[in-house]
């Protein structure tokens, strides 16, 4: 498959069969998070491997609405960087997020991004902080998101090109 394939057929999937990922394909998928480029090569990222279905359980309660598919999910993992490291340890993160989100894809797999960074769990503790708490993380860590992953148990229609915003392609200078 290309890389535009690639592109075009990886859709957010929340639904999963009950197969477990293969350890040589959860290899695959941290070694892709490792080579993830970073500002500097600082390398701030790190990244938690969750297969355990109780843990996964209590990291779909991260939020109110939007992380309740990692219960379903065979495998989470959780994507936390070092600011220390890193000014743009969001960016670098988020890069590597999406590393393993694509390699997930090319495996067969399906993968959905669980936003926690700026999010709340309830009123008064943050997502970070419940996260950061469940599986602990220092706490000068920024805890940016889980990716569920696991086998594709719904179809998703790969991005229709006539469909595209190519309103939002300028060239040369932005023009309305």
């Amino acid at each position: 498959m290309s890389f535009y394939d690639l592109l075009k057929n990886r859709r957010s999937i929340r639904k999963y069969t009950d197969q477990k990922v293969e350890k040589e394909k959860i290899e695959k998928i941290t070694k892709a998070a490792l080579m993830s480029p970073a500002s500097k090569r600082s390398n701030p990222w790190e990244f938690i491997v969750v297969e355990d279905k109780e843990m996964l359980q209590k990291l779909s309660e991260t939020r109110t609405h939007g992380s309740q598919l990692l219960a379903g999910s065979p495998l989470g993992i959780v994507v936390i960087a070092d600011p220390a490291k890193s000014d743009v340890w969001i960016e670098d993160a988020s890069i590597a997020a999406l590393n393993i989100q694509l390699q997930a894809q090319d495996l067969g797999l399906g993968s959905c991004w669980v936003q926690v960074y700026a999010r709340e769990h309830t009123e008064e503790i943050s997502a970070e902080e419940y996260v950061r708490n469940l599986l602990n993380i220092p706490e000068e860590y920024g805890v940016l998101c889980v990716i569920s992953i696991g086998y594709k148990d719904e179809e998703r229609k790969p991005y229709d090109e006539e469909k595209l915003a190519y309103n939002k392609i300028h060239f040369e200078k932005y023009l309305k």
